[in-house]
């Protein structure tokens, strides 16, 4: 068997310890990705870290940067109600990702992104790289997956809605699954949104909250407030393989693109 060249492996898992040290002479860009094991309505498998896997992978490839192993659990607190999902505590998920950091950081490897598949980590990734950037100067970027694709390539996928067809449930990620995953999908249980669901005698909004006259209270709402079948906004009927191979290799290039153009910068804010 032929052995494979370090410069051509792209997985930190595949790695050698020699052959990742044999790298590190050339300053490589870190992906560090995260994800979260949730509902994702009835069609579609619960592990939705697998998506952002994949991705990470061929996005290390195409910019040849290095794709660390994925962290699958996330903080996804409204999805706790349903059973299967995997959420971690808020200070659980913040030390874990400084954790994994810092085990680059210890050892002067300073590029790092983060590209983050599921949206409510945001909020505490947003905590950590401040800090990174308090405490050790270092800016950290993270690229939240299913935030960029652009207006103009949802009105292509769904000129009748556009950026409106994106809900949980639906797309973007159910038709990625679709492309990434057919044998895992149930489209014998599609369905699409329950009636919203009420708290407080107002009709929910989202995971966030409530609907009070037009505008919207924050408010401690669960999936399962909000729907029956765990379709919160999303119509998985809108979804096809074909859109999500769309998607996938438009996030692939745009992320691609910007590791490329990170990998040049000076990610130290502090000489």
């Amino acid at each position: 068997m032929t052995a494979v060249n370090a410069a051509q492996k792209h997985l930190l898992k595949d790695m050698t310890f020699v052959e990742f040290s044999e790298r590190m002479k050339d300053d490589p860009v870190i992906i560090i990705s995260l994800g979260s094991q949730e509902e994702q309505g009835p069609t579609c498998p619960m592990g939705d870290y697998m998506l952002t896997d994949v991705l990470a992978g061929r996005i290390a490839q195409k910019a040849d940067a290095i794709a660390a192993p994925i962290m699958p659990f996330g903080y996804a607190d409204y999805f706790r109600s349903v059973p299967g999902g995997m959420q971690l505590r808020p200070e659980t998920f913040t030390a874990i990702l400084t954790d994994m950091i810092e085990n680059f950081t210890d050892h002067d490897v300073n590029k790092i992104v983060i590209l983050n598949g599921h949206s409510g980590n945001y909020p505490l990734i947003d905590q950590v790289i401040r800090k990174m950037k308090r405490e050790k100067g270092l800016l950290i970027p993270c690229l939240n997956l299913w935030r960029l694709l652009p207006a103009s390539m949802w009105q292509e996928l769904h000129p009748e809605l556009g950026m409106k067809a994106f809900g949980h449930g639906g797309d973007p990620l159910t038709s990625v699954y679709m492309h990434l995953f057919p044998d895992l999908m149930r489209p014998d249980l599609a369905s699409r949104e329950d009636t919203k669901g009420e708290m407080l005698g107002l009709p929910t909004a989202g995971l966030a909250g409530i609907r009070f006259r037009d505008s919207e209270v924050a408010l401690a709402v669960d999936v399962t407030d909000r729907c029956g079948n765990g379709v919160a906004g999303g119509d998985p009927a809108q979804s096809s393989a074909e859109k999500g191979e769309k998607i996938a290799d438009y996030l692939v290039g745009y992320c691609a693109d910007f590791i490329t153009h990170f990998s040049k910068q000076n990610s130290k804010t502090t000489a």
